[in-house]
């Protein structure tokens, strides 16, 4: 069962993602958190830093979605400006927002990677519906009130990832 929990993959940063390790792999498409993902969860917009990252895996040919449980207004602020497909209150781990997002993106899951900072929900999600998954350091040290008590179990669940030796994590520098 904690399998579920362990990603494909983890990185520092969603920028140790690049188009040329996606395409390698035959992803065509990426499923992405927003907060503490992206940005910190209290940022409305995104970084020079980050619309580089979204411009570059544009120019790859590899479309993004966001997919995120927070609300409509929060979601649709960030991505508004930069033109990114979202879907707010997601309800991750649920699948109907992963089926609902390749439908959009028009892509199979096989081509398709999850990238999120929470075990519960993007990992967890991503890996019960048969998505390749990719985990990163959260961007923020702070997070908000439900993510604060995930991140309580997350950290059980990392401890038994790192004593077993299926994980090195890195905290947030």
């Amino acid at each position: 069962m904690l399998k579920k929990f362990l990603p494909s993959k983890h990185v520092k940063s969603i920028f140790h993602i690049t188009p040329q390790d996606l395409t390698a792999r035959g992803i065509k498409a990426i499923i992405t958190d927003l907060d503490n993902t992206l940005v910190a969860w209290d940022r409305p917009d995104a970084t020079p830093e980050l619309l580089e990252w979204f411009k570059e895996m544009r120019e790859a040919g590899i479309k993004v979605l966001i997919v995120s449980n927070n609300n409509k207004k929060r979601v649709s602020t960030f991505s508004h400006p930069i033109d990114i497909p979202y879907i707010f209150e997601a309800r991750k781990p649920m699948g109907r927002a992963f089926r609902q997002a390749v439908k959009i993106l028009g892509v199979k899951k096989e081509e398709t990677v999850v990238i999120g900072d929470q075990l519960l929900t993007d990992i967890f999600g991503g890996n019960r519906n048969g998505f390749y998954t990719i985990l990163v350091v959260p961007v923020a040290q702070t997070d908000g009130f439900w993510t604060k008590f995930n991140r309580r179990i997350e950290r059980r669940i990392m401890n038994f990832f790192k004593r077993k030796g299926l994980i090195q994590w890195e905290e947030n520098k």
